[in-house]
């Protein structure tokens, strides 16, 4: 039953996962909204959330560790072509913001040393880590496509989830428009 339902996610997000993204029909890109809370779930904070993982270079990222930065928090997957696409904007973001911090969230099944080698293909300059499927991170939406991106403020407050592609040049302005630094020119 596990496989059929680990089958049906991957089909699932296959199907999100394309070229253009999925986008409204007014042309502005789509943003998720959180699903209802189960019962009996523990207590998660969709506005303010928590984020502890191990990343591939054996390091811990506490997303609590960097307040006072922006975060742009991004689930992505190996075989997802927009994600690989935007990875080298949002490694030349993190590269070269020092009030920005990347880390990616390899969203699927893939063992660590399958993801080292890939990485040395696409190499990014931010931290990676991957997440289980079954179990991803309690405080964020359980993507419903990919590539899938949170900006998280300062301040630690979600301040815009972008389901699809996303630029470094779209995430400066919505920063900007939040209060952030604004582009340089």
């Amino acid at each position: 039953m596990k496989r059929l339902a680990a089958c049906a996610t991957l089909a699932l997000l296959i199907a999100a996962c394309s070229q253009d993204g999925p986008t409204p029909a007014d042309g502005t890109p789509a943003t998720a909204t959180p699903p209802a809370a189960e019962a009996g779930a523990p207590a998660v904070s969709r506005t303010h959330p928590t984020l502890q993982v191990e990343t591939l270079d054996g390091d811990t990222f506490d997303l609590a560790a960097h307040r006072g930065q922006w975060v742009v928090v991004n689930f992505w997957a190996t075989w997802c072509a927009p994600c690989l696409k935007e990875m080298p904007e949002l490694s030349a973001l993190d590269a070269m913001r020092e009030h920005v911090q990347v880390i990616g969230l390899a969203y699927e099944d893939i063992e660590a040393d399958d993801m080292r080698a890939f990485l040395l293909k696409h190499p990014v300059v931010y931290p990676i880590a991957i997440i289980d499927t079954f179990d991803p991170p309690a405080d964020f939406d359980t993507p419903p496509g990919l590539p899938m991106t949170y900006l998280i403020g300062p301040d630690g407050e979600v301040v815009e989830k972008i389901l699809g592609p996303v630029t470094a040049e779209r995430l400066e302005s919505l920063i900007a428009g939040a209060g952030g630094p604004a582009i340089e020119a």
